[in-house]
């Protein structure tokens, strides 16, 4: 266990929230000069933080705590009606686990990704700097699990390794592919990954409650939340 009590953290300055309009947001960044290593983002991620790149962070907001942690606890995970038609859409689907590096395949459909789903989100336009720099780590235990069709690439699931469980980095895809339903097949597959490890948790990132884009995170039950220092249910009926 490291001494949390050591870190030093840096927080931002206030800039506009990327999820709800009118908001104002900052986020608390783990010193970069640390040292930093799988042991200790598994340690943090109990605590509510995430990777981007080589940083680890958490919101860190003056007067809103709508972005909430959320994780799958993955051993009472009961597929949905919606999800198992997903499952069966893609049994053609070959998956592989690859290092976490730029490739210009994987480039290519991330930047197509990028250009057609979030032409008008922070991360446009994309970049090979940009995909290097938000997905690639020196330190973590990182991999891209990477769907293919007779070949090509439709999606590509960039997942970290943690102590107790995986963590959902990023999920990028074939939109083109609109039938599929590959960001769902993607979390499924990393579900089943974990159950296959015998790991108890997918961290899902945040969960915002007035978000529409962060809704779908409801789907995977159990959810648990983390509030007020403890992680929590929260469960929500439907199929």
């Amino acid at each position: 266990m490291t001494d949390l009590s050591t870190l030093r953290f840096f927080r931002t300055p206030a800039h506009a929230c990327s999820y709800l309009e009118d908001r104002q947001a900052s986020t608390l960044f783990v010193d970069p000069q640390a040292t930093l290593s799988p042991a200790l983002y598994s340690e943090l991620s109990l605590l509510g933080f995430r990777r981007s790149g080589d940083y680890l962070y958490r919101p860190h907001c003056e007067d809103c705590a709508a972005c909430i942690p959320a994780r799958v606890r993955v051993s009472e995970f009961k597929p949905r009606r919606r999800h198992r038609r997903i499952r069966r859409l893609n049994e053609d689907l070959v998956v592989s686990r690859e290092p976490a590096r730029f490739t210009r395949e994987l480039y290519t459909l991330y930047a197509d990704y990028i250009n057609q789903r979030h032409g008008d989100g922070d991360m446009y336009p994309p970049s090979e700097e940009q995909f290097t720099n938000f997905l690639t780590c020196d330190w973590a235990d990182t991999h891209f699990y990477c769907f293919r069709e007779q070949g090509k690439l439709r999606a590509v699931a960039v997942t970290d390794q943690l102590q107790d469980g995986l963590s959902a980095v990023y999920t990028f895809f074939d939109a083109s592919c609109h039938e599929r339903g590959l960001g769902v097949m993607a979390l499924l597959w990393q579900i089943e990954q974990c159950q296959r490890f015998n790991l108890p948790y997918l961290y899902l990132g945040y969960w915002i409650d007035q978000c529409q884009k962060m809704s779908y995170k409801n789907q995977y039950q159990p959810l648990e939340i983390l509030r007020s220092g403890a992680w929590k249910d929260h469960s929500e009926q439907g199929d």
